[in-house]
């Protein structure tokens, strides 16, 4: 059974900073894009990460560039979101996405497997 288990949300204060972890198990993602996606109440999910499948390749929506950083490391099957300096705006459960593609894309439709999603909470 192929699973995504993310983890390392929680809440924090406007400015402060939390690292997700996604780890993976059933099966190896090493030869695809992975992804996180975030979700608020009330509103669509959307893209806010992605990276190659070797990791040589990153992208951000523009309202995290400069703040998160996403990694990978295909050894242990895990993707990271490091989280920086973050914003009331950034309230939202956030999920990591396998793609069935070597490179990025944003769209969700393109990721195959999801996990449960961890909740990030940034108090203002």
């Amino acid at each position: 059974q192929v699973q995504l288990v993310e983890s390392g949300g929680g809440l924090v204060q406007t400015g402060g900073s939390l690292s997700l972890s996604c780890s993976a198990s059933g099966r190896t993602f090493s030869s695809v894009a992975m992804g996180w996606f975030r979700q608020a109440p009330g509103k669509e999910r959307e893209f806010v990460a992605g990276i190659s499948w070797r990791g040589d390749s990153t992208y951000y929506v523009d309202s995290v560039k400069g703040r998160f950083t996403i990694s990978r490391d295909n050894a242990k099957n895990t993707v990271y979101l490091q989280m920086t300096s973050l914003k009331p705006e950034d309230t939202a459960l956030y999920y990591c996405a396998a793609g069935r593609l070597r490179v990025i894309v944003a769209a969700h439709r393109f990721y195959d497997y999801w996990g449960q999603g961890t909740q990030v909470t940034v108090s203002s």
